[in-house]
């Protein structure tokens, strides 16, 4: 567990994800930018499968309809280092050249998954909050129809 603690803290702290999130903040200013990138990141997820992103598959899932949802402006309750990190951690995913390279058969997506997982439960709060609207929008839908 310390190991993994550790290695977490590494990517986290490294300056590939300090790289990741200086771009994060021009990003999430810029509704275009960020659909773009928003895009890049599912399609790279898809690409890749649940299988190799293993845990991190749901957690990408709601990060991304939370991201679309504020770039369309219904929901835009989400803290500026909030958006911040998790944009980073789009950033960083769809990077090639990371920490732990993406061409590295078998590592490659090793690093990408575990930031994924520290920005999650580093924003946690914030992810239940959107889940919660979400859940009331969709049941706003059906009693509507």
């Amino acid at each position: 567990m310390k190991d993994k603690k550790s290695f977490e803290k590494r990517i986290s702290e490294s300056r590939f994800f300090k790289d990741a999130k200086l771009k994060a903040e021009g990003i999430a200013k810029n509704p275009e930018l960020l659909n773009d990138l928003i895009n890049k990141a599912d399609k790279k997820a898809l690409d890749k499968g649940r299988s190799v992103l293993g845990e991190a598959w749901d957690a990408l899932g709601t990060c991304f309809r939370m991201l679309r949802a504020y770039t369309r402006g219904d929901y835009r309750k989400i803290p500026w280092k909030t958006l911040v990190a998790i944009v980073g951690a789009m950033v960083y995913f769809v990077m090639p050249l990371d920490f732990i390279p993406d061409f590295i058969f078998g590592f490659g997506f090793t690093d990408d998954v575990a930031l994924i997982l520290v920005v999650v439960k580093s924003i946690k709060d914030d992810i239940e909050n959107y889940t919660k609207w979400e859940k009331n929008v969709v049941e706003k839908i059906i009693v509507d129809n």
